[in-house]
């Protein structure tokens, strides 16, 4: 039995990709676009590598290609970069080591900044001579080691980049701690006035603060990739020669025979051994209510079994499961580059460099002015750390996890990156009726022979088409006979040879009737008409009203059937078009400067579905159809389409606020540090700001309704 799902093959060009050649590492030192630049160009030209992408916000690089992983880690690791090979197995146990850290070192440096601020407290108030001097050399052997501990992620990430010739935006803030707490250890040898310990540990302070919030705004802003790893299983209980055994999921194979508990989840794709089940797919489809199962029918791995124990035969493991596929499919889409990301990499690969220069101009011109090389130098320093792009950075990564991630809880797979984006810009919305706004059900003729019921379902099998499977089910229990050279023509229906003669099932006018319906011919006989009625897909009628932009159905299926279905939903239609004059006629509506919305399932749809602006098939659409869409439906309704439109919308929008934000908070700060007025801890409070700004404006999306 062949069985499809509809979110293992919502992609089916992923089974033409060779899912082990497929590396990915996790890089905990990468914070701006500068250094995915440096990474992405510096594995370019590497033997081996076919495409390297790093996505910021999850801050992962994806390696396409046959290079070997230890080869592409060491290769990082001379470009300066924390390397690890990521193990999506140790994902969904692994502690938040990394926040964790974080926030130790963050205490450490918070409690001693408040005890050196205390000590502070008599200096400032008269405190001289040797009274001073005790209380700096005090504040001294507080902060020299907290400042060493506690600014590490600062320091580590500078060195990297300084070793291999390369700066980072981490590499001024470790200059402004080290040149903070230097100077005042030279001044308290030295009986100096002035001691800047509380200074460097509040830097060091709020840039943790700082670090730790993107972090966390991050893990809250985890891609739905991940989210469905966690829903891997990690044993199975394989059954054979009656003993059941508990083993590893990877040690499956095809054809293994797997008893799952009740309230567990499926560790595998496969068919249903036991006569029924009751499957919660809330995962797959975003709706709670659990689906009853019949013998022979497809699980997917990461369902829940909600009823009794059941038994299933394994019929696809590993990679190939449809949970893998998924989380592989999304992925792509998360690293894929739209035009704003590359707006963004482009602006700061451009940025990096002129910032540099910019605070290296304001200190000569400082010192060129009042000869004050130590405020020259705080000049300087304040100007690198308050310029840092990580703002400009995360300002498109973090709208499109964010994104990406709530559409596929909403049970919409985005494909591409840059669909939304289409989406955005979507003028008018063309759907195709039968499959696609509509489920169809066949009445069979009272006077059908058993032969007839044979070959038609012979002949239904062999096609896609929404009512094919219709038939098919209408014929359950009908054993199908043997057709030979079938064949499928488009908006038509299917041929093919039986016992040397000619067998036909399509439409009546394609058949030659007089009849609308569809139609089974044998040889030279007079066509059987077959009635069909169809039903609404669940949805369809609110979606119609909800959006905003007009809407149309262009149909291959016959006038009368097409309009009364069109007039039930208020929607103009189009009948009778093939599928070249539905390519041609959405070609039409571009030159009128259309952006179109084609939204469809069939075999005559693939074309459209191609061309259109945006495209959008439901799961149940043929393979080709979703390979050619940028998005696939993977519940049955259609009721949140207007919603998905919104948070398109939404996601333009904000990626251009934070642009706008990040360029009016570079408007002001940069004008401040250059006149003097900015402190290195108060650049320091400035750059975490911006960068927490853009990432929860860009959580906002979460919440549209």
């Amino acid at each position: 039995m062949t069985a499809v799902c509809p979110a293992c093959v919502a992609m089916p060009e992923m089974e033409d990709i060779e899912l082990g050649t497929s590396l990915q590492f996790s890089l905990p030192s990468i914070h701006c676009a500068a250094c995915i630049g440096k990474i992405e160009r510096g594995l370019s030209g590497v033997d081996g590598v076919r495409t390297a992408r790093v996505n910021l916000s999850l801050k992962r690089l994806t390696i396409s290609g046959t290079a070997s992983s230890e080869h592409v880690e060491n290769i990082l690791t001379k470009l300066g970069f924390e390397a690890y090979p990521l193990d999506l197995e140790a994902l969904n146990t692994a502690h938040d080591t990394v926040g964790r850290n974080l926030l130790l070192r963050m205490a450490v440096a918070g409690f001693a900044m408040m005890n050196v601020m205390l000590l502070s407290v008599a200096v400032w108030s008269g405190a001289a001579d040797a009274t001073r001097d005790l209380f700096h050399l005090i504040s001294a052997m507080i902060a020299l080691p907290v400042v060493a501990y506690s600014g590490q992620p600062f320091f580590q990430n500078a060195w990297s980049a300084l070793r291999v010739g390369r700066l980072n935006m981490d590499v001024p803030i470790s200059l402004a701690i080290l040149l903070a707490a230097g100077m005042s250890l030279f001044e308290t040898l030295n009986s100096g006035l002035h001691a800047y310990f509380d200074a460097a540990l509040s830097l060091t302070f709020f840039l943790l603060i700082g670090r730790y919030m993107d972090h966390r705004t991050r893990s809250a802003a985890r891609s739905a990739a991940k989210e469905l790893t966690a829903l891997e299983v990690q044993h199975a209980q394989r059954v054979s020669d009656d003993l059941v055994e508990k083993i590893a999921v990877a040690q499956l194979a095809i054809g293994d025979t797997i008893l799952v508990p009740t309230g567990a989840r499926i560790p595998v794709d496969g068919v249903l051994i036991s006569t029924s089940a009751l499957i919660d797919r809330a995962f797959l489809t975003g709706e709670s209510a659990a689906v009853e199962m019949v013998e022979d029918a497809l699980l997917q791995a990461g369902e829940i079994n909600v009823a009794s124990p059941l038994y299933m035969r394994a019929s696809a493991v590993g990679d190939d499961t449809t949970l893998r596929r998924m989380a592989s499919m999304i992925e792509t889409a998360e690293n894929s580059r739209n035009s704003y990301t590359a707006l963004a990499d482009k602006a700061a690969q451009i940025y990096a460099p002129a910032v540099h220069l910019l605070a290296f101009l304001a200190f000569v011109g400082w010192v060129a002015a009042n000869g004050d090389i130590r405020h020259a130098l705080n000049v300087a320093i304040a100007v690198l750390i308050i310029t840092c792009p990580c703002a400009l950075g995360l300002a498109v990564p973090a709208v499109s996890t964010a994104a990406i991630s709530r559409l596929f809880s909403m049970g919409y797979l985005v494909k591409h990156a840059t669909a939304l984006e289409r989406l955005a810009d979507v003028s008018r919305v063309v759907f195709d009726k039968t499959g696609t706004l509509s489920q169809p059900s066949v009445i069979l003729p009272g006077g059908i022979t058993p032969k007839e019921k044979a070959v038609a379902k012979g002949l239904a099998q062999a096609s896609n088409h929404p009512l094919s499977h219709a038939l098919v089910d209408a014929l359950s229990g009908v054993r199908a006979v043997p057709i030979r050279e079938i064949k499928e023509v488009a908006g038509r229906g299917v041929i093919g040879k039986w016992k040397g003669m000619t067998v036909r099932l399509g439409r009546g006018a394609w058949l030659g009737a007089d009849f609308d319906d569809l139609g089974l011919q044998l040889g030279d006989a007079q066509p059987l008409q077959i009635q069909a009625r169809e039903t609404p897909r669940t949805g369809v009628r609110s979606a119609v009203r909800g959006f905003a932009q007009p809407c149309e159905i262009v149909t291959g299926d016959a006038l009368a059937p097409a309009t009364r279905f069109a007039n039930y939903l208020g929607l103009p239609v189009t009948a009778n078009v093939r599928p070249e004059e539905k390519l041609r006629y959405l070609e039409q509506l571009r030159e009128k400067s259309e952006r179109v919305l084609m939204v469809g399932d069939g075999l005559n749809d693939t074309a459209a579905l191609a061309t259109a602006h945006a495209s959008i098939a439901p799961a149940s659409a043929l393979d080709a159809s979703r390979s050619a869409s940028d998005i696939v439906i993977l519940k049955d309704s259609f009721e949140e389409l207007p919603l998905l439109m919104k948070i398109a919308g939404l996601a333009r929008s904000l990626s251009q606020q934070n642009f706008a934000i990040a360029a009016i908070y570079n408007g002001i700060a940069i004008p401040i540090a250059l006149a003097g007025y900015a402190t290195p801890l108060a650049a320091a409070l400035a750059m975490s700001i911006s960068s927490i700004t853009v990432l929860l404006n860009s959580q906002r999306i979460r919440f549209v309704q």
